[in-house]
């Protein structure tokens, strides 16, 4: 794992890069953090299990934990599965089952299961080497609607549970409550408690006119089934907090929509051009927004250009007009200043290798600004004055 993980940071290890062969984008390293290798979640919608657990590992390594795992995304989609199903049957159908989430939900499998690694269970029990849960996800979507249409004056048995791990069992493999990891026997409890990861020390920030500043907030968006909490902060404030972070060590989760035309993983960029015409979109995205999706055709993506400015007001309109939507998590890892003097964040997907930047891309601080759903990170990457405003 240690000798993967210098490959990967020596890719960007110069003082300049850029985004593709023919770009003439010049990025100057201000941060740059250790992450593990890239994965590939294939054809799931599990992006915020790979982002989130990404960013576990690159906390484990700031922590100087030696050998770090790459841990399971599976067997956190799996128990996660079961809490939503779980929450669907109580909410009497009238809450969230999908293949989504968000990243409180890996503190929900941590506190009431636990981790394994990657090596313990794997997830592929149906005979490919790709992660694909569609087959799966149309199973286990049809149980727990079948089983809400038969609930009647003597209630549900006590079977359905086990019928829906069943399921998980035959897609993923059986639940893996005892296994072996470099020679010593471990529970998901007992893995999770090594890992000396405290749950508790993580925060999620984001920023909305809609709710009060620098306050705890609902994160209203349909893969929020755990109920999770965020701090509403200013946008200047999202901002400064994540680039802070980076350049104080600490690596940032991403949730955000990248369903824009400015998005190209392709391209290993992500920016709001002030004239959004000038991008021509071939094909379309993919439900999941689990691989590259729809091409997307411009010179803006090889040639610096002027962008739109965004204010809360115009993020603020997106969110409320529903064309801002929750579509992906990532893993930001770095923070980089383009030649013309602005900021770009280094993020690791969960798409595969196959573009220039070997699985990674360049975020235009103005797109964070107006797609960010929501960021996760250690609450110490915070200044004094932030966590004075959040009374942490």
């Amino acid at each position: 794992m240690l000798g993967a993980l210098a490959l990967t940071f020596n890719s960007f290890s110069q003082d300049f890069t850029t985004n593709s062969e023919t770009s003439q984008y010049k990025f100057e390293k201000v941060a740059h953090l250790d992450a593990t290798p890239v994965q590939s979640q294939g054809y799931t919608g599990t992006c915020w299990s790979f982002s989130a657990l990404s960013f576990f590992e690159s906390e484990m390594i700031r922590m100087g934990k030696k050998d770090v795992p790459q841990l399971s995304e599976m067997y956190v989609a799996r128990k996660a599965y079961e809490g939503k199903a779980e929450k669907y049957i109580r909410m009497d159908g009238k809450t969230n089952f999908s293949q989504g989430g968000a990243f409180h939900d890996i503190p929900w499998v941590f506190r009431n299961h636990g981790l394994v690694p990657a090596e313990a269970y794997e997830g592929l029990n149906y005979g490919t080497d790709k992660h694909n849960h569609s087959e799966m996800f149309a199973g286990l979507e049809g149980f727990v609607k079948g089983i809400m249409s038969t609930v009647g004056s003597t209630g549900l048995t006590s079977s359905w549970k086990a019928g829906f791990a069943a399921i998980l069992d035959a897609y993923l493999g059986e639940d893996p409550t005892n296994f072996t990891y470099k020679g010593k026997e471990y529970t998901p409890r007992s893995f999770a408690d090594e890992t000396g990861l405290k749950m508790d020390d993580y925060v999620s920030l984001t920023s909305f006119t809609n709710h009060p500043l620098n306050q705890q907030c609902f994160l209203a968006i349909q893969d929020n089934w755990a109920w999770g909490s965020s701090y509403n902060v200013s946008l200047e404030d999202l901002v400064s907090a994540t680039e802070e972070a980076l350049k104080n060590g600490y690596t940032v989760a991403w949730g955000a929509d990248v369903s824009e035309k400015g998005f190209s993983f392709r391209d290993g960029l992500a920016i709001v051009p002030a004239d959004e015409s000038t991008i021509q979109v071939r094909g379309r995205d993919n439900r999941n927004y689990s691989d590259a999706g729809a091409e997307k055709i411009s010179n803006a993506f090889d040639t610096p250009v002027a962008e739109k400015e965004i204010t809360a007001e115009l993020r603020q309109k997106g969110y409320d007009n529903k064309t801002t939507t929750d579509d992906h998590g990532m893993h930001i890892t770095g923070l980089y200043k383009e030649a013309n003097g602005t900021p770009y964040f280094l993020v690791k997907n969960s798409w595969g290798t196959g573009n220039y930047p070997e699985g990674y891309l360049y975020v235009s601080a103005n797109y964070f600004k107006w797609k960010t759903i929501n960021v996760y990170l250690h609450k110490d990457a915070l200044t004094k004055e932030m966590k004075k405003k959040l009374n942490l």
